[in-house]
């Protein structure tokens, strides 16, 4: 066999010589990693935005297109190593702000192979094996989450916005929302954007957004909201369809709306003859049933008729790998198209799978490969231990500023995230002490506007969101310690909070 030419950038990844091809180019890619790792020195490029800037343009220089290439090594080098030096990097202990996880290894490894074989799920011909693969995954998934549902099935999605926009669609249809009688949405304050996004999609009404002081929904509220809900038409037209949204998990603090009594709500309107229908977003929490410590925090979920859940947050996958799951496969019937080149209606008669209905989407990669892989390499009780890992972090951190005099406590984490600030500061102090840790290249802190605990007024806390299953205690003494540091008592002008920079050279703490 002819030897490949050497770095030559038209050779492709598939067929039988692709892997020979790839080898020498992940070399690559890995070296460039680790220099960028290094060059970074912490969980974010120190400087703010313009020095990221500065170092992109100085890594890269020139056009984006050149006349002529510079070659597979310098172009995979130059840009890989810019980007991992200008990274976010969850993997870093001190990296905490969001539902942003570091992925497993295994995951990245098998998101590869999907990468270099390049199926894609919108005709069983371009993707035969993945197409049986994702319906084989997404039918177990859906049965953890629907255990005695008729026939329990889910779709693949690119994650929470696009699973409460598919559960919402399926309510419209479900429920026979008309243009005189349209889907009512029902969420509380604390749900996710992507609700309000969803209905404004569809053509629907905006949401009607019920009070959450404590944090989650008022069950009582929601009956309420439920009886009351035909008074919001102009011109009465019969009981008007309606879709609860509840979250098991919320964004700011990772709170869980009570599911057993919102699902006893839901029945009790649909006894009284209203359509209604539950979903809850469950993107963040959804994971908790993979543990047996945990799984009892999302009781009720399995009544809800779309349930949605990210496995790029509590799954540790790269993006994206989210799930939309239903008790019943036939749920997802108004998502089926006929497009002639993809699913001829004599090829589905023949025998042919048909994967339109799969996804709004046509064009899809297969997600499902990596998801597949790290559930068979880990297994029910190796996810329930990451699971469970970050679960203790997140308490462990939560004692640490409970026993801090100099920071306030919102409250204990209900799944991985902590809320707290510098005691006695203003909102303008707490944002100003998360900007210059971030500028600072030294910890990147979320943030949540949130009322404080017992029904006190809303106030800015910093926000950790605990996903890395290595974190130690020590790295959780050290957050707090560079909080405690940056909080002088100043009010964050601008001009006066993003000046400081970390010297690369220092070893990060």
């Amino acid at each position: 066999m002819l030897a490949l030419p050497a770095h030559d950038p038209s050779l492709l990844a598939g067929g039988t010589s692709g892997p020979r091809a790839l080898r020498p180019l992940l070399d690559t890619v890995l070296g460039a990693l680790a220099e960028g790792a290094a060059a970074r020195c912490g969980p974010l490029p120190a400087g703010g935005p313009g020095r990221v800037r500065d170092r992109l343009a100085e890594a890269a220089p020139g056009p984006a297109l050149p006349a002529h290439g510079a070659g597979v090594g310098p172009a995979l080098h130059q840009l890989v190593r810019a980007l991992a030096e200008g990274a976010a990097d969850p993997a870093d202990p001190h990296c905490a702000a969001h539902l942003h996880c570091p992925p497993l290894a295994v995951a990245v490894a098998a998101d590869l192979a999907a990468s270099a074989l390049n199926p894609s799920l919108d005709s069983w011909d371009q993707a035969p094996a993945a197409s049986e693969l994702e319906d084989r995954i997404s039918r177990e998934l859906a049965a953890l989450v629907h255990p005695t549902g008729p026939e329990p099935h889910a779709l693949i999605t690119t994650g929470g916005t696009e699973s409460n926009l598919l559960g919402t669609l399926l309510a419209r249809e479900h429920l026979a929302g008309t243009a005189d009688r349209p889907l009512r949405v029902i969420c509380g304050a604390n749900a996710h954007h992507s609700v309000h996004r969803a209905a404004w999609l569809l053509g629907l009404p905006a949401p009607h957004v019920l009070p959450t002081p404590a944090g989650v929904l008022d069950p009582a509220v929601v009956r309420e909201a439920l009886l009351g809900l035909d008074a919001l038409a102009c011109v009465p037209t019969g009981p008007a369809p309606a879709l609860v949204v509840a979250t098991a998990g919320t964004t700011d603090s990772g709170a869980i709306d009570p599911l057993p009594a919102l699902a006893d709500a839901v029945a009790a309107a649909r006894h009284g003859g209203r359509p209604v229908g539950l979903h809850v977003d469950a993107a963040y929490g959804g994971p908790l049933l993979l543990s047996p410590t945990h799984r009892h925090r999302l009781a009720g979920l399995d009544r809800a008729d779309t349930v949605g859940l990210d496995l790029h947050k509590l799954g540790w996958q790269p993006v994206a790998a989210g799930v939309l799951t239903v008790p019943d496969a036939a749920a997802l019937a108004p998502l089926g198209q006929r497009a002639d080149y993809l699913n001829a209606e004599d090829d589905t008669e023949a025998g042919l799978p048909d994967l339109l209905g799969r996804s709004p989407r046509t064009t899809r990669r297969p997600d499902v490969l990596k998801i597949a892989v790290t559930l068979r390499a880990l297994g029910r009780t190796g996810l329930a231990a990451l699971v469970d890992r970050v679960c203790a972090a997140a308490a462990d951190l939560a004692t640490l500023v409970a026993a801090e005099p100099g920071l306030e406590l919102h409250s204990r984490p209900t799944i991985s995230t902590v809320l707290f600030r510098p005691a006695g500061a203003t909102d303008a102090q707490v944002a100003a002490v998360r900007r210059r840790l971030l500028v600072d290249g030294r910890a990147v802190l979320g943030r949540a506007t949130v009322r404080r605990p017992g029904g006190g007024a809303p106030a800015l806390w910093l926000k950790a969101t605990l996903l890395n299953p290595h974190v130690h205690h020590s790295d959780l003494a050290a957050l707090i310690k560079l909080v405690l540091d940056q909080h002088d008592g100043s009010d964050g002008a601008p001009g006066t909070d993003v000046t400081t920079q970390r010297d690369p050279g220092d070893d990060h703490q």
